[in-house]
């Protein structure tokens, strides 16, 4: 071990609480601090550059599968501290003082605080310190609930996304008032209803996102190839978008050689996209808007924490966009290590106890047709990019990860592994009652429409659907309407005791029971 890794490691082992002393080399964020005041709180990847982790990481894989996983543990270990420490202003958390004309108030970088404290809103975002304050519950289905690095977070752990409006008190407050012309029109009227036209969106694990993440990008790179296809040979022809099974409409090369992209359950309302990009699966948020857990964490780190990771800035705009004073809040090799823990989080698991009816049942019901049991890859490595280019998976690849070292089976007729998730990563339009009120003009996605959840899991991770309003698996059956009315009828239709079958197979579905343990102190 280098002399930088030994530092680093002792910083690590600060973190964790372990009594060693490290005298660090100074924090990426260059501030001032106050006699007796903290600094900034991540200081153990202080130094730590992308070259040198992706030399690090190389030259390991070079010696071997053990070396190389022991190099790589290292660097998921640091990741687990950038996901577990609670940020403070030496390291840019909010969103710096407010200046009227730096921008919207809804956006990230220019956001108001609540009462002015300076740095929280909590309703839209700056509402927390750390990744692990919404991501902490393995399994809520024991008593007292199983709790640890990466898992679900409870109702109130909630992000509550760009509203402009919440009527909590139900317009019986003279302060609000109806002003048509907005889309949604809410009705600011006392009926029950606190109209709100955000988001309210329950946080989910990390656990499998390696696995999500590969399967999306063999996706990705399906449709760019069919696409490619189409737009070198004749007019005149459509093809189907379709890859693992999953259709995701149609495109057609017109006769005069433009295309046409019909798509279905993919694709974002944004008139700048290319054909190549509006093609690009996007597995991960619960509106599936997101193509990788990197691209994922880079959201969230700017809206929960008001962190701007260094990859997300304009190199043509000002350093410090949001003007806190803090430059680097987070730098790219931050930004990778996370990614590695992320990516290597363990898949949830099927236990023992399955039920072979219930199982039978969900595929007879037609749950299987949104909810795919099992996704197998063409190959069980993942690759990992920097920068990332969404519609070319294999853009700027840095390291390839064997997924079937971190829970994946290997697929037993071919190379790949099976990712058995229960999703085929596409939206469907759901039951009336889950549209949401989100503002028209700032939505890239449909309100009425929603990623298929992935169910590997859902025994441990109630509260369930996109904002946790079902508190049982049973009800969030009975609430998924829309393209999924038919199951649904035919859940109701079934006997008590072929419904209680199906509840039990699915509650077999269990998320990993210690996470990440290997990597924790």
């Amino acid at each position: 071990m280098s002399l930088r890794r030994w530092n680093l490691a002792l910083a690590g082992l600060v973190v964790l609480g372990v009594g060693l002393v490290f005298d660090g080399s100074p924090a990426t964020a260059q501030v001032s601090v106050d006699p007796g005041d903290d600094g900034p709180a991540l200081t153990v990847t202080d130094g730590l550059t992308q070259s040198q982790v992706v030399q690090d990481l190389l030259a390991a894989q070079a010696q071997g599968p053990t070396a190389f996983r022991t190099e790589l543990d290292f660097y998921r270990s640091l990741g687990l501290l950038v996901f577990t420490t609670p940020f403070n202003e030496k390291d840019g958390l909010g969103d710096g003082p407010f200046i009227s004309s730096e921008g919207p108030p809804l956006a990230l970088g220019s956001r108001p605080t609540l009462q002015g404290n300076g740095l929280f809103l909590r309703v839209n975002g700056l509402d927390s310190q750390s990744c692990n304050e919404c991501h902490n519950i393995v399994s809520h289905a024991e008593r007292p609930p199983h709790l640890g690095i990466g898992g679900v977070g409870g109702v109130v752990a909630n992000a509550i996304i760009m509203p402009s409006l919440i009527d909590v008190a139900d317009s019986s407050d003279n302060r609000v008032s109806f002003v048509s012309g907005h889309d949604p029109n809410l009705p600011l009227q006392q009926d029950g209803t606190a109209d709100f036209n955000g988001r309210f969106s329950n946080p989910p694990f990390l656990f499998g996102g390696g696995g999500v993440e590969l399967v999306a990008k063999e996706m990705t790179r399906d449709l760019e190839t069919i696409l490619a296809n189409l737009k070198a040979g004749p007019n005149g022809v459509t093809v189907d978008l379709d890859t693992k099974g999953v259709h995701f409409g149609t495109a057609t090369k017109q006769t005069d050689g433009t295309v046409q992209l019909n798509l279905q359950g993919i694709g974002l309302d944004n008139s700048t996209l290319t054909d190549e990009e509006q093609v690009v699966v996007r597995p991960f948020g619960r509106k599936g808007d997101r193509f990788s857990m990197r691209d994922f964490d880079t959201g969230a780190m700017e809206f929960h924490f008001g962190l701007q990771p260094v990859e997300d800035i304009d190199p043509n705009g000002p350093a410090d966009p949001d003007n806190d004073g803090v430059l680097n809040e987070l730098t790219v090799a931050e930004m990778t290590v996370l990614d590695l823990f992320s990516v290597t989080n363990p898949p949830p698991v099927v236990a023992s106890s399955s039920n072979a009816n219930g199982q039978a049942i969900f595929t007879t019901i037609g749950c299987s047709d949104c909810h795919t049991p099992t996704m197998v890859t063409d190959s069980p490595y993942l690759a990992l990019s920097y920068p990332e280019v969404p519609e070319d998976p294999d853009a700027h690849n840095y390291l390839s990860i064997d997924l079937r070292n971190f829970g994946y089976a290997q697929d037993p007729n071919g190379p790949g592994v099976l990712v058995p998730m229960y999703s085929d990563l596409k939206r469907h339009k759901l039951s009336a009652a889950l549209y949401e009120d989100f503002e028209t003009s700032r939505a890239q996605v449909d309100n009425q429409k929603f990623i298929t959840a992935r169910l590997w899991g859902i025994a441990d991770t109630g509260p369930y659907l996109h904002d946790g309003r079902a508190t049982s698996i049973y009800q969030a059956i009975l609430l998924h309407g829309g393209e999924a009315k038919f199951p649904e009828k035919k859940f109701e239709a079934l006997s008590d005791s072929d419904k209680q079958d199906l509840i039990d197979f699915l509650k077999s579905l269990r998320t990993p029971a210690h996470p990440n343990e290997d990597i924790t102190p």
